[in-house]
């Protein structure tokens, strides 16, 4: 059963995270944190036209927060707020409550389908989409402030 958890698929995408380190700029900068595992995630966001822009990832994590955030750096240019909130909410409802795997640009996150037998990990798991949706948010914002 632990092999479901740490498969060869996580275990890939947790040591091929794209887009680590800062940005001189961003709209949004988003630290999180688990209580439970203490995983850290640091997210720093660009938007235009409503897209993602350009982003960069710092990773604390275990294997699972690590893969969870691989899949989202990889898709996360050109996502909209639907896209990530989506993914987000995909996500914890595969976790959860048994819910299909998340479709569509971060698709996958079918990689991490064992750790819903595992709900100690699903903060872990959950901390890169959490992070992404508010940092979206919070880019927003700031974006609106600056141009209204």
């Amino acid at each position: 059963m632990i092999d479901d958890l740490y498969s060869s698929d996580v275990l890939r995408l947790a040591a091929n995270i794209e887009h680590i380190g800062r940005l001189d700029a961003p709209h949004a900068r988003v630290r999180r944190v688990s209580r439970l595992c203490g995983s850290e995630l640091e997210l720093d966001l660009v938007i235009d036209g409503g897209v993602v822009a350009d982003h960069a990832l710092r990773v604390k994590a275990c294997a699972l927060g690590q893969a969870s955030a691989a899949v989202l750096s990889a898709h996360l240019r050109g996502a909209s707020l639907d896209d990530v909130t989506a993914a987000r909410d995909g996500l914890l409802a595969m976790l959860k409550s048994d819910g299909p795997v998340p479709e569509g640009r971060f698709t996958e996150l079918a990689a991490l389908d064992g750790a819903r037998e595992y709900p100690a990990r699903h903060q872990s798991v959950m901390l890169a989409f959490e992070a992404a949706v508010e940092a979206f948010t919070t880019a927003t914002e700031t974006t609106t402030r600056l141009t209204g």
